[in-house]
């Protein structure tokens, strides 16, 4: 989830012409090598495109599948799954070996560390025009973007996979114990678009717990609700 927040951030500024913008989706992406460096990621998540492309070939046998639709699922599965594949082991390397990204990644740990007279070639290239700059950008995101593309489905998958049931907290606090044969893998919460409450989730394994707080302004820390609160959850 975390890539899929970073990459998002970095696909919408990688479209807006300003130097801010640009810097921004810098930050972005090497905030994402930092994370694709941890552990082996796109390992992960070919073997995630292959579990969820087996579950969904399960259902081509249901009568009441939509056949279409299964197919194009799993065709688009399939499609990411050669891209990860053909992005190879050491897909992150020409941007580990790019000087220019390195030398901001290195001044990026120091506070204002990327200012003009720390990286005068930095400052010198987000002048360029926009055309340059977003031509290098979209040779960056290429790098990424087969495991990037790939979160992004997956996540997707996951979040459609479960229905939302209707819930309530008794004041402000839901309860739920998880089943010893089910298996969660992501929570959802949903409530109206005009609440004033939103919800802080903590749990474990076999059980997680919904508070739903009130909050006012920033110079007071927000307080659980006393009230009854109706709201939707997503099991996934």
């Amino acid at each position: 989830m975390r890539i899929e927040f970073l990459y998002q951030q970095m696909l919408y500024n990688s479209e807006l012409e300003a130097d801010w913008a640009t810097r921004a989706a810098t930050s972005s992406l090497l905030e994402i090598m930092a994370i694709l460096t941890r552990g082996d990621v796109r390992s992960d998540v070919h073997k995630e495109l292959d579990r969820q492309i087996e579950i969904l070939q399960r259902f081509q046998s249901q009568p009441e599948v939509d056949a279409r639709r299964l197919e194009a699922l799993i065709a688009t599965l399939a499609a990411r799954r050669g891209e990860v594949n053909e992005a190879g082991t050491h897909f992150l390397q020409p941007l580990k070996e790019c000087e220019f990204l390195s030398s901001i990644k290195h001044r990026s740990a120091i506070p204002g560390g990327t200012c003009e007279f720390d990286l005068p070639e930095y400052s010198h290239w987000l002048r360029q025009p926009f055309a340059r700059r977003q031509q290098d950008m979209q040779d960056w995101l290429g790098t990424i973007r087969p495991v990037c593309d790939a979160v992004i489905e997956l996540l997707w998958l996951i979040r459609e996979s479960a229905q939302p049931i209707d819930k309530v907290a008794i004041n402000g606090m839901y309860q739920h114990s998880m089943q010893k044969d089910a298996s969660c893998r992501l929570l959802r919460v949903s409530l109206p678009d005009n609440s004033q409450l939103y919800p802080e989730i903590s749990g474990s394994q076999h059980r997680f717990t919904v508070r739903f707080l009130e909050w006012s302004t920033i110079a007071s820390r927000a307080v659980q609700t006393g009230h009854d609160v109706d709201f939707r959850i997503s099991i996934c």
